[in-house]
């Protein structure tokens, strides 16, 4: 039997850590369920940020000498599954239309295929819809859609959706899917990785090493050991992840005071509502990364940063001269966050994926099917959220070594990784299962909720779930839009 602690446990053994070091300690309240569903990912949500909490108090005590406590309760993280579902914007002038009303295109989702197996189409980006449409050589409506997918066998659409640039996914029993290439792959990987890629003398968090930034990039870091009063204080993010994982890691990292700079990419879209949930307490900026003037500018930031997060699928940022081995000579001390949807090793590391995708290929939406044998979505985006808390936690991780030993450090991390861990915990009972309610009272939420003014409106949404006493998490910039600000660092 697990229990959110054994987790949190589980987390910290991963990077050889355990609770006893550092002296504060944790406490997690409450358990599963918290909805109804059977697998526990309120509990695994809050181990992954209690251990962010954990870590912060380290970095915390490595600056002042003083210990803290941290705490997390099981429904607290249980909403922050699902944050953007909790964001409110007061839509009271034209800035606040450009945020888009929902999430899901309404021809994303599940359909049956000619051979009576099912398939998930991944369409809420507009141009991944339009290949998909393309292929299927249908009508854009949800009907049109479903007669085309009856014509196709299921593993067939999904290789040819794969092959023409988009994304789908097979239903797979979770057996399936472990009997297959791809999550043999993934079962030969850690939960995540924390690997010296480099050596440079040690940092303290916030602390430089004096390089210059190179016009644009915000100037002369200079000596600013152990400057301000939160964990990550000083700490330079360069954020260039998009939709929840990679972006929910970088905003985790500001809660503890990074500073967080979102380099956005002229081309690719983006969801308005995306943005404002995983967009509290960074700036933000956009480059064209085609461009070598946009390379140029990245590469004057990166030089002086110390986080470097980024999401696109592997290979595509080495190819631009930001391989993690490049950043490590470029810029020693650098921590390089990657993370992915399948993994860096096997036959679909190179393939695009989403949430979505990766609970609908191995067993997650099979389990979940309903009582007709439909199979569906997660009511929570968990392994989004989970893995952009786990990459967070190592990032912390990577920055303590920095602190005591030097070094560069390569931090991998990955939605099917996640996915592996959450399936492996014993499921809630059912019948626990079918007394959960379907969401946390109105009262709850507006006690976990804050509410701001920013470029959007006034906004309403979910506070910081970890509770450190000493350095109480919080944002101290409201989200903005994507092309708010310039790609510099602040002084």
């Amino acid at each position: 039997m697990s229990s959110p602690l054994a987790l949190l446990d589980e987390l910290l053994a991963a990077v050889g850590r355990d609770r006893a070091e550092g002296g504060g300690g944790a406490t997690i309240t409450g358990a599963d369920p918290v909805f109804p569903l059977p697998l526990r990912t309120g509990e695994a949500g809050a181990a992954a940020i209690a251990a962010t909490g954990l870590a912060a108090a380290e970095l915390w005590r490595l600056r002042s000498a003083v210990e803290q406590r941290v705490s997390v309760d099981v429904r607290a993280a249980s909403a922050g599954m699902r944050s953007g579902r909790y964001l409110r914007v007061e839509r009271d002038n034209d800035a606040v239309q450009k945020v888009a009303p929902g999430i899901r295109s309404a021809v994303a989702g599940m359909y049956e295929a000619r051979d009576g197996r099912w398939i998930y189409l991944h369409c809420n980006f507009a141009h991944h819809r339009e290949r998909i449409r393309s292929l299927l050589d249908c009508d854009d409506d949800r009907e049109s859609f479903a007669r085309a997918v009856s014509g196709w066998d299921a593993a067939e659409l999904e290789q040819a959706v794969v092959d023409g640039g988009a994304c789908a996914g097979l239903i797979r029993t979770a057996e399936r899917w472990a009997a297959g290439g791809p999550a043999q792959a993934v079962a030969e990987l850690p939960l995540l990785e924390v690997e010296q890629i480099g050596e440079s003398p040690p940092e303290a968090p916030g602390e430089s090493a004096g390089r210059s930034g190179g016009s644009g990039a915000g100037g002369n870091r200079g000596n600013q050991s152990n400057r301000g009063d939160r964990p990550l204080s000083g700490v330079r993010v360069l954020d260039l992840t998009r939709v929840l994982a990679g972006p929910t890691c970088a905003r985790t990292l500001a809660e503890h005071g990074a500073d967080v700079l979102r380099i956005g990419h002229a081309g690719l879209p983006e969801h308005g509502l995306h943005t404002i949930d995983t967009g509290h307490g960074k700036r933000s900026a956009v480059l064209d990364l085609q461009s070598a003037e946009g390379g140029e500018r990245l590469h004057a930031l990166a030089r002086v940063a110390d986080v470097f997060s980024q999401g696109y699928r592997p290979g595509s940022m080495a190819a631009r001269g930001f391989s993690p081995e490049a950043m490590a000579q470029a810029r020693p001390g650098v921590i390089y966050v990657t993370l992915s949807a399948f993994g860096h090793a096997g036959p679909w590391a190179q393939r695009r994926g989403f949430d979505t995708l990766v609970q609908s290929v191995s067993g997650f939406s099979h389990e979940y099917a309903t009582a007709e044998g439909e199979p569906r979505l997660l009511p929570v985006s968990a392994l989004d959220y989970i893995t952009g808390y786990i990459a967070a936690f190592g990032v912390m991780e990577a920055l303590r070594r920095r602190a005591t030993a030097g070094g560069s450090y390569l931090v991998r991390v990955s939605l099917a990784q996640t996915g592996r861990w959450l399936a492996s915990l014993p499921r809630v009972p059912v019948e626990q299962v079918a007394a959960a309610g379907e969401d946390l009272t109105p009262e709850e939420i507006a006690a976990l909720s804050t509410t701001t003014d920013s470029a959007f409106g006034r906004i309403s949404y979910l506070a910081p779930i970890a509770q450190l006493p000493e350095t109480p998490a919080r944002w101290e910039r409201s989200a903005v839009p994507l092309d708010h600000g310039e790609a510099t660092w602040l002084d």
